[in-house]
């Protein structure tokens, strides 16, 4: 009997590009296999949220066509990614006094914890939780080393990253995908699905920040400890810097992006004149990453750095300006792509893989989703039931 294929779809939909990612997880494999990709224009977004549920709908339907006919599949079902100005993550305390006479922690005590933790959060009024992920418990008020389950105690307190996302934005990009004929499987934040497959455990725990600078947005996520401690996301992109060149060069758009991304080499502009102008726009989005670091306490104390990823680490000076602009470590993140990975040349990988950090995200987005099909018993669950998965998923990253 011939053993059914595993195969999983993320779907990244970005405020620039709209990217495909179809790939399949073999019993001889160490990771997922890309069997195909397909890349789009967006339209109807704005700031990384649906201002035409229409308009993105097409353009999601002209991606997922292009990753359908490079690996054979027709996608019914997908993982998709919730980003722009409306994610955030916020930090919340909860308590719950233990249950059992005896004084164990159980199970449902962690869950009133947890519960307690988005009770009492006052910043949640029109948004919905998609991931809550646990950063330490103490109980009694003492620090528990590790997770808390059978320990004795009267007290316990959680403290979690609570991650949101506007939820008028979620419904939007829902209805969008499925407008286009595709059922959601399942929702994550962008941030994290680009964490996934561009930073080692090693880095995670030693303590990284994950820049992905996109078209109109800056995301990123700060690990410590193997677990994701902050996420911001800034209203300045990529695309900023496209406007200024096409303002202080007098060129247009579309130049300006070929002389933003060193694709264009033309003399009528010095390049001096160029890296100022380029150069001027990054600090602006390093001094708002390091300003929310110092907000936070870690403000050069990461010593795995900070990765760049995203459409915006195309441009050659980023990686330098980071590394000057925040003093500390400094590198573009390239997703693994286990055996499969395009960089190499394998014949076995199909699609339009044009700018290889751009499709972090939706290579992660796979990698989750395999990671759900095999976390959950009872199969994939809905994106309706996607906090209480969430949850248990995220219990791995605890120390």
């Amino acid at each position: 009997m011939q053993r059914k294929r595993e195969i999983v779809t993320g779907i990244d939909i970005g405020t620039y590009t709209v990217r495909v990612v179809i790939a399949e997880w073999g019993k001889d494999m160490t990771m997922p296999r890309i069997i195909g990709t397909g890349m789009s224009e967006s339209r109807g977004l704005r700031h990384g949220y649906i201002v035409n549920i229409g308009d993105t709908a097409k353009s999601i339907q002209t991606a997922v066509a292009k990753a359908e006919k490079a690996s054979g599949v027709k996608v019914r079902r997908a993982f998709i990614s919730a980003g722009g100005i409306g994610l955030d993550g916020i930090s919340a305390t909860g308590t719950a006094m233990i249950t059992r006479a005896d004084g164990e922690v159980t199970d449902l005590d962690i869950k009133k914890a947890i519960d307690s933790c988005e009770t009492e959060s006052r910043e949640l009024q029109n948004k919905r939780i998609i991931h809550a992920i646990p950063i330490s418990y103490r109980l009694d008020g003492n620090e528990v080393l590790g997770k808390p389950q059978r320990m004795k105690g009267m007290k316990l307190e959680a403290k979690l990253l609570l991650i949101t996302a506007l939820s008028q934005h979620i419904n939007d990009t829902i209805l969008a995908v499925e407008e286009a004929g595709i059922e959601v499987e399942d929702v994550f934040a962008s941030p994290l699905a680009a964490g996934y497959v561009t930073i080692t455990r090693q880095q995670k725990t030693a303590g990284c920040v994950l820049a992905n600078i996109g078209a109109e947005t800056v995301s990123i996520v700060v690990f410590e400890n193997n677990i994701p401690v902050s996420l911001k996301v800034f209203p300045i992109g990529s695309t900023d810097i496209t406007n200024d060149l096409a303002l202080g060069l007098k060129v247009s758009l579309d130049e300006a992006e070929s002389i933003k991304l060193g694709k264009t080499a033309d003399s009528r502009f010095p390049k001096k004149k160029v890296d100022d102008i380029v150069s001027a726009r990054l600090s602006d989005i390093f001094d708002l990453i390091d300003a929310h670091l110092t907000q936070i306490g870690r403000n050069q104390l990461l010593p795995a750095g900070v990765i760049i990823t995203g459409g915006g680490s195309g441009i050659s000076a980023v990686s330098d300006m980071a590394k000057a602009a925040l003093h500390l470590p400094s590198r573009i993140g390239y997703p693994s792509f286990g055996s499969a990975d395009p960089r190499s040349g394998d014949s076995q990988f199909k699609g339009e893989m044009v700018n290889i950090p751009a499709w972090t995200v939706a290579y992660g987005l796979c990698i989750l989703g395999f990671s759900s099909d095999k976390e959950s018993s009872g199969g994939v669950p809905s994106v309706k039931n996607i906090k209480n998965f969430l949850l248990d998923f995220f219990k791995q990253f605890l120390p």
